[in-house]
């Protein structure tokens, strides 16, 4: 599966009533905490890939992103799995990885058409929307993209506001 995402910073006392004036369905609320892993064998940050677990409601999620497959949006491919968010870390740290970081977030999920839509209240960063369409096929990519960032016009946004760093780069670029 391919991730098309893009995300911007917003104010979410301004995006959440067009949202909800536009018909968008809310989904719910998450508090997550993702720990971020760093292999042994190769650099991350350089090939431009994650792992991570992410922890919300006392259950746990193992995700891969690859690389990012353009230079506007944060597309890429994801696979996810269901885990033992602690004996995954175990077997991960016995296996000589290392914890490369955490992201706290509380994320507001709402649903409008096949866009899914994300307001992000991110530990020490601040507010970003993130909207996404899941695709199956990389010839949908450029027609997805083109799709969320008409959805996001609605709310003024255009594509040079589009952010490619990740929560956990930003984290780690204010710590330095």
């Amino acid at each position: 599966m391919l991730e098309v995402e893009v995300k911007v910073r917003a104010d979410h006392s301004k995006i959440r009533p067009v949202l909800l004036e536009m018909g968008a369905s809310k989904i719910g609320v998450e508090e997550q905490s993702d720990v971020y892993f760093a292999a042994p064998y190769r650099n991350f940050a350089k090939t431009d890939e994650a792992l991570r677990i992410r922890s919300m409601g006392g259950q746990a999620v193992l995700t891969y992103k690859g690389p990012k497959l353009d230079k506007v949006s944060k597309t890429r491919v994801e696979i996810e799995t269901p885990v033992n968010g602690d004996t995954t870390a175990e077997i991960f740290h016995a296996l000589g990885f290392l914890e490369a970081g955490a992201v706290r977030k509380k994320r507001e999920i709402f649903r409008a058409g096949n866009i899914t839509v994300c307001l992000d209240a991110v530990e020490g960063l601040g507010e970003f929307l993130e909207v996404e369409i899941d695709i199956e096929d990389e010839k949908d990519l450029e027609i997805s993209r083109r799709k969320l960032f008409e959805f996001l016009s609605k709310f003024g946004v255009d594509e040079k506001d589009s952010i490619r760093t990740s929560y956990l780069e930003m984290v780690l670029g204010k710590e330095n």
